[in-house]
Formats: C-alpha cells, sequence, structure tokens
C-alpha cells in the first residue's frame, strides 16, 4: 500500500495535503519513530475499527515491507464473536503474530474475582499489564482518540509509565514540532497513541476513502437487546438480562465495540459509510460517552483505571 497525497480543498497550494492525508502523515510518521526508537514494540488490536484503521496505517507505514510489530488483545472474554472473527481473519490475512491475554484465565486462576455487575473491562489491567512484562515490550501502540473522554484528552501521544504500568499526569513529556521522546528507564515501557489527534468523524471519513474493511456490528442491523441505565445491552451468557430485564429485537449498530456487558448498541438505520458519516456528523455526544457504561462508574473513571495501567 501506498499513500496518496490529495489537494487539500479551498487552497490555492498544489503541494498542501488534505486535512485525512495531514492525520495519516503524522501516524505514519509516529509508527515509523517507534520502529527507530524502540526494540520490542507491540499493537494493541482488538478487531474495533480504532486498531482496525491503525493497523492500516502501520501497513502503510512499512509497505512493501512487513509490519515489525507483533499484535496484543487483552480478551475478557465477554466479546463480540463477530468482532474475534474479524480479528482472527485479518491477523491470517497478513500473516501477523498475536498474542491474546485472557481475562477468564486470570479469573479461573484466582488472581481476578467477578465483579458483581458483571463487567470485566476494568479487569483488563492486570493481564495487560502482566502481558506487557513478561513479553519485555518497551512500546505499547493503543487506538486512543483526544476526542473520546476528558482523560485521554491529556495524554500525550509518547505517554510514560512506571515499571508497574502506572500513568502519572505529572510526567508528561512536551510534544513540540513532533519530536517525541521515548527515553525510559529499565521496567518502564511507553504508551504511543498514533490518531490521538483523530475525531470519530476522521475515523469514519478515513476508512471511507481508504475502503476500509470492518466487522458488520458497526452499520445498522436487527439484534436482541435490553435496557439498562438508558443503553442498549446485547443479550448473552455474560449475565445479560436479568429477570426484570425484557429482551427486545432493535434495529442497531454500535459506535464503539468493547466489552458486551458495557458496550451499548445505538438505535440506527445507518447501513453504509455514508449513512454513518451523516448519523456521527449530527451527534452531539462521543461515541464513549455515549455508549460506555464503564466510562459511567465515576466522574473520573477513566483516569482512575489510568493510573492504574489501563488505557
Amino acid at each position: 500500500m501506498t499513500t496518496v497525497a490529495t489537494v487539500s480543498e479551498g487552497t490555492d497550494n498544489p503541494y498542501a495535503l488534505s486535512h485525512l492525508d495531514s492525520l495519516e502523515s503524522e501516524a505514519v510518521h509516529i509508527f515509523r519513530e517507534v520502529a527507530g526508537e524502540f526494540e520490542r514494540p507491540v499493537i494493541l488490536f482488538s478487531g474495533g475499527k480504532d486498531s482496525i484503521l491503525m493497523l492500516h496505517l502501520a501497513l502503510k507505514a512499512f509497505a512493501p515491507a512487513p509490519v515489525p510489530f507483533t499484535l496484543l488483545h487483552v480478551d475478557t472474554g465477554h466479546n463480540f464473536p463477530e468482532v474475534l472473527e474479524y480479528r482472527d481473519r485479518t491477523v491470517a490475512e497478513h500473516g501477523l503474530r498475536l498474542h491474546v491475554a485472557s481475562v477468564q484465565e486470570y479469573i479461573d486462576a484466582g488472581k481476578l474475582r467477578e465483579r458483581p455487575d458483571g463487567t470485566r473491562n476494568p479487569l483488563q489491567t492486570v493481564p495487560l499489564t502482566e502481558a506487557i512484562q513478561q513479553h519485555r515490550f518497551d512500546a505499547v501502540f493503543g487506538g486512543g482518540r483526544r476526542d473520546e473522554e476528558k482523560a485521554r484528552a491529556k495524554e500525550r501521544v509518547f505517554s510514560l509509565r512506571d515499571e508497574f504500568s502506572q500513568w502519572d499526569p505529572r510526567r508528561q513529556r512536551p510534544e513540540l514540532w513532533q519530536l517525541y521522546n521515548g527515553r525510559h528507564a529499565a521496567g518502564e515501557h511507553v504508551r504511543v497513541f498514533p490518531i490521538s489527534n483523530w475525531t470519530e468523524l476522521d475515523v469514519w471519513q478515513y476508512i471511507e476513502r481508504e475502503g476500509i474493511e470492518l466487522p458488520q456490528i458497526y452499520f445498522a442491523h436487527e439484534r436482541e437487546v435490553f435496557n439498562r441505565s438508558g443503553m442498549w445491552l446485547t443479550a448473552g451468557d455474560w449475565g445479560g438480562p436479568k429477570e426484570h430485564e425484557t429482551v427486545e429485537t432493535r434495529q442497531v449498530r454500535y459506535r464503539t465495540v468493547g466489552d458486551m456487558s458495557c458496550t451499548g448498541a445505538v438505535d440506527s438505520d445507518a447501513t453504509t459509510l455514508d449513512a454513518v458519516i451523516t448519523e456521527i456528523a449530527a451527534s452531539r455526544l462521543t461515541e464513549r460517552g455515549a455508549t460506555r457504561a464503564d466510562d459511567k462508574m465515576s466522574e473520573a473513571a477513566m483516569e482512575d483505571r489510568k493510573r492504574e495501567g489501563y488505557f
């Protein structure tokens, strides 16, 4: 794959990059910078749209050579089957190596305990941090974006984590002129966010431009769901619905995909990329704010988890 620059609309400069080309160029630069600075980088890859976008950008950054990074997925055991199928198919298609850290294995071994609400997303931190330590990853790519949530808006592109994978906002480094400081002590590592400056709308417009395939869960389809705390959750073995919760069939789609126990669907008739883009452009809620129960636990839910080692 090669990068094709397009002329920006509304400018007479034939060498100016479009908005999407500028974002792509920045991300490609970040991937190449990490490849040059670090010994054992890894890309977090779940089969969700942001990790799919990251992999696409990494493929572009090093084409025609293979991507010089392995992949890592923290599997909660409550993931959507459609997304796991996409994950495995993509890994096989590109001949990549995937490490899977299983939350279920930690629960079975007594290292973690199920939460009373059945939500496993907060339980990902220990498997994630131990996988980083076990494989000695020194740079970990994540798909976090600043527009998603206020704690992520504070994040630098290169985010230093201590030997316990914890995040300290006071240790954030300046990043002027796209100069990134990857220096770290033994045992520490850096979380890297190559699409930090993208918005949800940017992501979808780029997916449309590049013709990137996504799991069909991102487009409107009929699904059995039930209402909990104002969100449409998928019925399943993870613990829902409860006796008083009624399952109904609705036409929905997912704006973001995580654990089934905390990721809500939205009512939608957007079955095409154009329709999804139109829907997002009209929305006044962020994708996480609208559909992620784990971010509603407290005002500082994401920041608390980031300090513990979560993304």
